[in-house]
């Protein structure tokens, strides 16, 4: 495929491409935000639930405030949920619920139906980061072991895979529900190394998030790259950082 790609690519390490080749072996990539495109995604669910459970009638007088406010109370309560303050069904609900709830709909039956709607149809979408697919089989042909580290439910972790096409490219899903820990914890990323039999000298973890995937990562002796997608200034410095997929072409 095309090589042409920006060269920008920052290294924490001094390392050049040259330096890696054979140094890693396992990729272990988060999956929302950094290969599967969760704000597209979620924002297409819920303008279908929008229209087909006809909340504008029901009070719910603008999409992208409920949207924004939705997003807002997920991002707390998943924290709250990685904190072990919550359950994953008050989670599930609750962002549902807070949400109506600024539009003073209290509404408990209605919050149920769209947190089970929601998470019926949400796996199905299948839009993807650009060069998803071209990356995964440029790193596959070069014999590299993909796996995940996710801290997505289970079963729906595992649907977003199979909709979107990205469950031919992973050997192993590691999910927050089967090793019962969740990044930024040092456990989660223990429990993929047993898993993968792979040492953290072979090992890299691949995400965008700074605390979940590179500070967690680096807590547990792994090497790192940073999927800069939104263009941040990190107050840590990961191994490598890229701001598109693509870019990855020069590190591995």
């Amino acid at each position: 495929m095309n090589n042409k790609i920006n060269a920008g690519t920052e290294n924490g390490t001094g390392n050049t491409p040259a330096d890696n080749y054979g140094k890693y072996r396992h990729l272990f990539f988060d999956l929302d935000h950094t290969l599967w495109d969760f704000e597209t995604n979620a924002r297409a669910t819920l303008r279908e639930l929008y229209e087909e459970l006809r909340l504008k009638e029901k009070g719910v007088t603008d999409f992208e405030v409920f949207y924004r406010n939705y997003e807002q109370y997920n991002v707390k309560l998943w924290e709250r949920y990685r904190n072990g303050f919550i359950k994953q069904e008050e989670l599930r609900v609750k962002r549902m619920r807070l949400a109506l709830l600024d539009f003073k709909i209290a509404d408990e039956e209605l919050a149920n139906t769209m947190s089970t709607q929601f998470l019926d149809l949400l796996p199905t979408r299948k839009a993807l980061f650009p060069n998803t697919i071209e990356l995964l089989e440029y790193l596959q042909n070069k014999n590299y072991e993909l796996h995940l580290i996710t801290n997505g439910f289970e079963k729906t972790q595992h649907s977003k895979l199979k909709y979107s096409g990205l469950n031919i490219y992973f050997k192993e899903i590691i999910t927050s529900e089967i090793s019962n820990s969740l990044k930024p914890h040092k456990e989660i990323f223990d429990f993929a190394l047993e898993k993968t039999h792979a040492s953290k000298e072979e090992s890299i973890m691949i995400g965008d998030s700074i605390e979940m995937d590179i500070i967690g990562a680096m807590n547990a002796g792994i090497d790192q790259v940073f999927v800069n997608h939104t263009n941040i200034k990190p107050e840590v410095k990961p191994t490598y950082t890229v701001h598109s997929l693509i870019e990855m072409e020069t590190i591995f």
